[in-house]
């Protein structure tokens, strides 16, 4: 499990350090994340009641960061999809895994968590060393709906169709071998598969290609 103490520079740099012994890893600077995370909260009008970060994938089960409320939500035009090439955290070089994104249309269940405004600052910080390492997700002041009905402005980490790391027509086939074979120093792809549907389902949000998938994968 993460926590917010492992989100320092220090131990960013040495992570991008050891991807980099093993081949080309192409990771944003401190200085190009902290602009797109100033670019991203200069654009927000919203902040005096708070920021809501939307949570889909690990985020739900351990977000690393500080937050006041979770409620359910839905994002509108973008929907879960494993197409991020993974050689790190929980896949390697030898055992190359698959992680999840939000990708392009539809829509997609999870939940939103609000940090409160004066914490705004701090926890962005660990957000976007958390998400903004590789430059693989961009920050999307994006549409949440809650079970009531009430819509509000949401912080989501969407895929970036640009990156090198983007699988854009990854098979069924090849996404189940992938989510069996990657392992790395966070765990395997397969407790993150795992992890994301316990916690879907804790929520009562069934997502049918998460649940096709599975049952492909081996027993």
């Amino acid at each position: 499990m993460l926590k917010r103490e492992d989100f320092t520079e220090e131990r960013i740099e040495m992570l991008i350090a050891e991807a980099r012994k093993h081949g080309p890893f192409e990771a944003l600077t401190h200085e190009e994340r902290e602009r797109s995370r100033r670019d991203f909260l200069s654009n927000i009008t919203t902040a005096d009641e708070g920021l809501w970060v939307f949570g889909y994938g690990s985020l739900l089960w351990n977000p690393a960061f500080d937050y006041v409320a979770s409620k359910k939500a839905k994002l509108f035009g973008y929907r879960r999809h494993f197409c991020l090439h993974l050689t790190m955290g929980r896949g390697s070089p030898d055992k190359p895994g698959v992680m999840l994104a939000l990708n392009n249309g539809g829509s997609c269940n999870g939940r939103a968590l609000l940090i409160e405004p004066d914490k705004i600052e701090s926890e962005t910080r660990i957000l976007w060393m958390r998400e903004m390492l590789s430059g693989a997700y961009l920050p999307h002041w994006g549409s949440l709906q809650f079970e009531n009905g009430k819509r509000v402005k949401g912080l989501a980490f969407v895929v970036n169709r640009q990156h090198s790391r983007y699988i854009p027509n990854l098979s069924i086939e090849e996404t189940v071998k992938r989510i069996n074979q990657g392992n790395g120093y966070l765990g395997s792809c397969r407790d993150y598969f795992e992890n994301t549907i316990e916690h879907l389902d804790d929520i009562q949000v069934q997502d049918r290609y998460l649940h096709t998938l599975r049952k492909k994968l081996n027993p």
